[in-house]
């Protein structure tokens, strides 16, 4: 195994096994209210262009992310629902940490990101399109509540380049589904370690859910830092249906949706279902995937600064299981960009 992923998947692995074992181990202290408002959980979301429809394998082509949320945590670096690896990281991240507020709960994510301009058969640069890209990233996510209100701060440190493995992972996807191979990965961008600080702040209306039908809306702004991406964003999602959970949102892409944000009153009972639409707009200062390189020349095109995202899908959970399918439609992200972006995302998510 390529030494630079072992530590990624080993504090992986460590934080995917943890808060169970931590329960069982040391029921007074890693145990009671903590893991029954909001029990840890694994959630795993694939997002490809082909969901979008016919001809879109182009632009963000495809993406995947294995995340790991921890119960609610008294504090970030001595809680025993943590693991040691954990709280050891954590105390080198206090300033990221927020505090005094009712609820608190940690991520930890791994995830790739691939994007490809058009034409796949074409092996030169292709100037007036995309740059091919690979992004490996691993990411550290403090969530705190308090009522209707929740701030999200995220540290994202990877890899853009051959490293990320962008061009095999493609190529064994392509394989499997005996797709034509994108022939053009030799003119991608060099290899470039990437950081993102991310912080957003949301609330939701009402606060309180019904037991039965209802409706919620979740506001959003804030921004990110990084040589990966800089920009500032704002806007919201609106969701109906049965038995709505006490979150922030059921948008796979949002930083706090699907099961990751802290929650009250326990996992729900029976089964619950609900259709949500979402929207965004970013203000874009950076983006490596088409601004290139940022310490050497490498392809770039002329990227928008206004960049929106609509989004629409529906959310199922029954038991410790949760599903969620989403559609995705971004304007246009450079000029000359031949067609909009549309893609899908689909999440499994299981508390343990």
């Amino acid at each position: 195994m390529d030494t630079r992923l072992r530590l990624p998947l080993a504090l992986a692995l460590a934080l995917a096994g943890s808060p169970a074992c931590a329960a069982a181990a040391q029921p007074d202290t890693c145990s009671g209210s903590a893991l029954r408002d909001h029990p840890p959980a694994v959630n795993f979301r694939v997002d490809n262009d082909l969901f979008g429809g016919a001809h879109q394998d182009q632009g963000y082509t495809n993406g995947a992310m294995l995340t790991l949320v921890s119960p609610n945590l008294a504090d970030y670096t001595d809680d025993p629902c943590l693991p040691a690896p954990a709280r050891w990281i954590n105390r080198h991240l206090e300033r990221l940490q927020p505090g005094g507020f009712e609820q608190q709960n940690m991520i930890f994510s791994v995830g790739q990101g691939l994007f490809t301009p058009t034409d796949s058969t074409r092996t030169d640069l292709i100037g007036d399109d995309r740059p091919y890209a690979g992004v490996l990233l691993v990411n550290f996510g403090y969530n705190a509540r308090t009522g209707d209100r929740l701030r999200t701060t995220q540290l994202a440190l990877g890899m853009v380049g051959p490293s990320a493995q962008g061009k095999q992972v493609q190529d064994a996807v392509h394989g499997v589904l005996d797709d034509e191979k994108f022939m053009g990965w030799k003119n991608q961008l060099h290899d470039e370690p990437v950081l993102r600080l991310l912080h957003e702040r949301m609330r939701r209306w009402p606060a309180n859910n019904p037991a039965g039908w209802g409706w919620d809306a979740i506001s959003h702004w804030g921004g990110a830092l990084g040589n990966l991406a800089t920009y500032g964003n704002a806007g919201g999602e609106v969701r109906f249906g049965w038995q709505l959970p006490d979150d922030f949102g059921s948008s796979p892409l949002r930083p706090a949706g699907e099961n990751t944000a802290p929650t009250r009153g326990g996992r729900l009972s029976g089964w619950s279902g609900h259709l949500f639409a979402t929207a965004d707009a970013r203000w874009v200062l950076r983006d490596i995937t088409l601004d290139g390189n940022t310490f050497r020349g490498s392809h770039s095109v002329d990227r928008r600064a206004l960049v929106g995202d609509i989004g629409y899908g529906v959310a199922l959970t029954r038991g410790k299981w949760k599903f969620a399918l989403a559609r995705y439609h971004r304007s246009r992200e450079f000029e000359g960009q031949k067609q909009r972006p549309v893609f899908g995302s689909f999440t499994i998510s299981r508390t343990l």
